[in-house]
């Protein structure tokens, strides 16, 4: 997956919100192509999400989740100018790291 993630984080009152679009195909593995074969399943299995090396995020995805999806959450403990990283592993074992800064 060449495509970044596009992360943003920032601060609303003592909270951080973080809104993350990921790029990933997300097929199900129970589709058909044109010729009738199935289509192999490639979806996002983990998710993680740190702050400044501390996790405040963790998922497990299964094949259900939408293509090109898109996770929000908030946690505290963050401030501005603190890094948020989001990491996600598909059942291929292809892999992907972004990372953006809280405003």
């Amino acid at each position: 997956m060449a495509n970044p993630m596009r992360i943003r984080a920032s601060m609303q009152g003592d909270e951080v919100d973080v809104k993350v679009l990921m790029n990933h195909i997300m097929e199900t593995g129970q589709r058909k192509d044109t010729n009738g074969q199935v289509i192999p399943a490639h979806f996002i299995q983990t998710v993680k999400a740190t702050c400044n090396g501390k996790t405040v995020l963790s998922a497990q995805w299964g094949p259900a989740v939408s293509a090109n999806p898109f996770l929000a959450f908030r946690f505290k403990g963050g401030a501005k100018g603190d890094k948020i990283q989001v990491t996600w592993v598909d059942n291929r074992g292809e892999s992907r790291t972004d990372e953006s800064t809280i405003s």
